[in-house]
């Protein structure tokens, strides 16, 4: 039987964007399940403390924070909140993020744009900047932010995601070099097509949408928010011990 002695995070604190659903919630739940504290971050209160629920009913603590990642107060305040709570920080999982409609480049908005830019990639940018100092004392640590597949290749009807998404993996891999001597891992994970909220949303909730999605998957289905967390985990543990700067892509072979 697994004890809290033997998990991967017993005594640590994980940080999570985009706590509340999906891919984040999942792996909330995965960092709970082995045995870290958890601070589930997003601006649904409804839905960051339904969270916060769950995982204690792991036997493991977690807090809920509503936080707008888009503003540096918002984040600053969530991880001393953090801080206040715990007293450390381990691991951090910048997740949040939102989906753009299937719109070709010349009818995007600007304020469609500046969204992505400001979620997408400004939060990701604003969580390491303040992540990585706490980190730092806390002896070392790892960083996993999200892209997708489509930080990797190019997608009709995606310019301003695709571009954000690749921009995620251009400041991962800097930041990762800015602080490999220094005990502190940062990674990505790109995520094909995953069976979550946002997945809803992006196809209309349709079974036809669906099926559409699930066309461009050579795996022949969606990925799950579960597989996606299992790649999270892996890349905070000392499993991966000598991996840094890395895009793991995990879509079913999508974008091979």
């Amino acid at each position: 039987m697994e004890t809290k002695e033997n998990k991967l995070f017993k005594d640590k604190v994980a940080f999570i964007t985009g706590g509340g659903t999906g891919i984040g919630l999942a792996t909330a739940l995965a960092f709970a399940k082995e045995g870290a504290s958890v601070c589930v971050v997003g601006l649904s209160e409804k839905d960051i403390q339904e969270a916060v629920n769950c995982i204690k009913q792991e036997g493991t603590e977690a807090i809920a924070v509503k936080c707008d990642v888009q503003r540096a107060e918002d984040v600053k305040a969530a991880l001393d909140q953090t801080i206040k709570t715990y007293g450390r920080l381990d691991y951090a999982f910048n997740n949040a993020g939102v989906e753009q409609a299937q719109i070709a480049l010349a009818d995007i908005t600007e304020e469609e744009f500046d969204r992505q830019m400001n979620i997408n990639l400004k939060g990701v940018f604003l969580g390491m900047k303040y992540q990585i100092p706490l980190i730092l004392k806390s002896g070392g640590g790892a960083i996993v932010n999200t892209s997708s597949g489509a930080g990797v290749k190019g997608f009709k009807g995606q310019a301003a995601y695709t571009a954000v998404k690749h921009g995620v993996i251009g400041l991962t891999r800097s930041a990762a070099l800015d602080y490999a001597t220094d005990n502190i891992r940062i990674n990505v994970v790109a995520p094909g097509m995953i069976d979550t909220p946002m997945m809803d949303r992006f196809t209309g909730g349709t079974e036809q949408g669906r099926k559409g999605a699930i066309s461009q998957e050579p795996i022949g289905r969606m990925g799950t928010p579960e597989e996606i967390a299992n790649a999270v985990i892996w890349l905070c543990s000392d499993a991966s011990s000598f991996v840094t700067g890395h895009a793991l892509v995990a879509d079913g072979g999508q974008t091979v």
